[in-house]
């Protein structure tokens, strides 16, 4: 049994709420057919997915990346402002946020907000993910300049509704005040081994489970039952399981090695795939 240090109202989510999966960043369209397919199919619970051509949005438009974000777009839009009642199987309503890399605070600011700007024109995407966030007091007041100008972006295109979504990809609680700073954050990343054992943080119960995500890689799938119990004791809304390992994180669904050298668990479907979806169940995104 997992031990965990959550008050009485972080239990909010164990009585079943809707969970949804993040993804973290699937591997370019060209080597992950099947996943980026996946993330438009009718029913899948999905949040939001990350694009990521070259640890951001590349030097050009690419075409292949071009064509998985409208899917994903026009997905969002069935989804949205279909006809099909709320409580049947519909297609899915997730997000498509762009990759950019804090670097834990080195990068500068011009060039975060040229890379935005670039994922807004050429993808029209919907949010952003913010890679090696800073996780500590001093780094906030940056992160917040950096999270208002985005929002002010988002909110200036005509692709990102609602004003867009921002995600900081922390992988580990921060300071208290980052959760102010953006619509959403990672407060786990990392292997099973410490998932099964981890703590949430107390402050997190002063929040709602949408505003937290957890990526967990290793999860064997006799454990996932009790991955999804742990994610809704702390608090998590959104989730990525995977039984893929940073050893083997491109091997092709049926476990054979895609070439590509890849060693990122969460670029590939996890073998389960079919059978997390049908756990979580059929939803759309907030």
């Amino acid at each position: 049994m997992p031990h965990l240090t959550a008050p009485a109202d972080a239990r909010r989510t164990a009585g079943g709420e809707q969970l949804g999966f993040g993804v973290p960043g699937y591997a370019h369209p060209l080597l992950a057919p099947a996943e980026w397919a996946e993330l438009a199919r009718p029913g899948t619970p999905l949040h939001w997915a990350v694009l990521n051509i070259a640890d951001g949005p590349g030097s050009r438009p690419d075409p292949h990346c071009l064509e998985a974000a409208g899917r994903l777009r026009n997905a969002r839009e069935r989804a949205l402002h279909g006809e099909a009642p709320d409580d049947t199987v519909r297609a899915s309503g997730g997000r498509l946020l762009g990759h950019l890399d804090l670097a834990h605070g080195e990068r500068p600011f011009d060039e975060l907000i040229a890379d935005a700007r670039s994922f807004i024109d050429w993808y029209r995407i919907g949010g952003f993910y913010l890679a090696r966030c800073p996780v500590d007091r001093a780094g906030l007041p940056a992160v917040r300049r950096l999270t208002g100008t985005l929002h002010a972006l988002l909110a200036e295109s005509d692709s990102a509704d609602g004003g867009g979504r921002l995600v900081l990809g922390q992988g580990t609680h921060p300071y208290p005040g980052y959760a102010e700073a953006a619509d959403q954050l990672v407060t786990f990343r990392g292997p099973w081994t410490d998932y099964r054992w981890s703590q949430v943080a107390e402050w997190t119960a002063d929040y709602p489970p949408e505003r937290f995500a957890h990526f967990v890689h290793g999860v064997p799938r006799t454990h996932l039952e009790e991955a999804m119990r742990i994610a809704r004791w702390q608090g998590a809304g959104t989730i990525f399981f995977t039984d893929r390992s940073e050893r083997n994180g491109r091997e092709g669904r049926g476990g054979r090695d895609g070439g590509s050298g890849q060693t990122d668990p969460f670029a590939a479907l996890p073998r389960y795939w079919d059978e997390i979806v049908s756990r979580v169940g059929p939803g759309i995104s907030e």
